[in-house]
């Protein structure tokens, strides 16, 4: 029942390359930074990464970006990012943008073993008819586009079926954690993380602060132990701000 683990590199050792990698975070806000860096010291490749975005040039997966260690994105937003933008639109990663309301159903249902479900967003757009750009070729010319999707009315209102998603292995950060593997989220840092850790076949959580089991109170759990592998105590967590915006005095 123990899963501790000594460090980030320890637990993210086995990551091959091609794996696919849930990723939790929003902006830069709940990244496992640690187990980042792992991925980036190790210089596994080809990763198939889902998160809601993919973080700055500098920092977050950014670093994994920067260093071409990324085949595919499935994410969300992407505005913050420069490098992404470039390697995207001259053909070096493909990239599904999925609707973030979507992608956090698609990866809850994913845990809960729900294969695909119905949901408004997306009806009447590329999303559902298909022919979103994923893959660009030479010249700008789109060598991979989404596929239209299974549409269908309930109760006179059109619904699009999207698909769950799961991954490899899924990476995590958590305020707390316990050598069982539960763990405690703190304030909007709870965001992907948990929906991540629980559709993966494998899951990393770094936690700033390692418990033994029993202090946490069972009713402060936000992820049981059940969905969690591995556990490492991560350290010098930078917590950076995406983007500060403070009135000029």
């Amino acid at each position: 029942m123990d899963k501790v683990l000594a460090d980030a590199d320890t637990a993210c050792a086995d990551i091959p390359e091609g794996a696919k990698v849930l990723a939790g975070g929003f902006g830069l806000c709940g990244i496992p930074e640690n187990s980042i860096g792992a991925l980036r010291r190790m210089g596994t490749r080809d990763l198939w990464v889902v998160s809601n975005n993919c973080g700055v040039d500098d920092w977050g997966l950014g670093l994994l970006l920067g260093n071409k260690q990324l085949r595919k994105m499935t994410s969300s937003y992407v505005g913050e990012n420069k490098e992404f933008e470039r390697q995207f639109l001259s053909g070096e990663l493909e990239v599904e943008l999925v609707p973030q309301g979507t992608l956090a159903e698609r990866l809850r249902a994913g845990g809960s073993g729900i294969p695909a479900f119905f949901t408004p967003a997306g009806v009447g757009t590329q999303v559902a008819d298909g022919g979103l750009p994923m893959l660009y070729g030479p010249g700008g010319a789109i060598r991979k586009a989404s596929e239209k999707k299974e549409v269908r009315v309930f109760d006179g209102r059109e619904y699009v079926m999207e698909r769950a998603i799961t991954g490899d292995f899924a990476i995590v950060k958590a305020w707390k954690g316990d050598r069982h593997g539960n763990l405690l989220f703190r304030a909007s840092s709870r965001n992907f993380n948990p929906l991540c850790a629980m559709a993966a076949k494998v899951t990393i959580a770094e936690v700033e602060e390692l418990v033994e089991p029993g202090q946490i109170e069972p009713d402060q759990v936000h992820l049981p132990g059940v969905f969690v592998q591995r556990v490492f105590v991560g350290r010098d967590y930078q917590k950076r701000i995406e983007r500060r915006t403070v009135q000029k005095g």
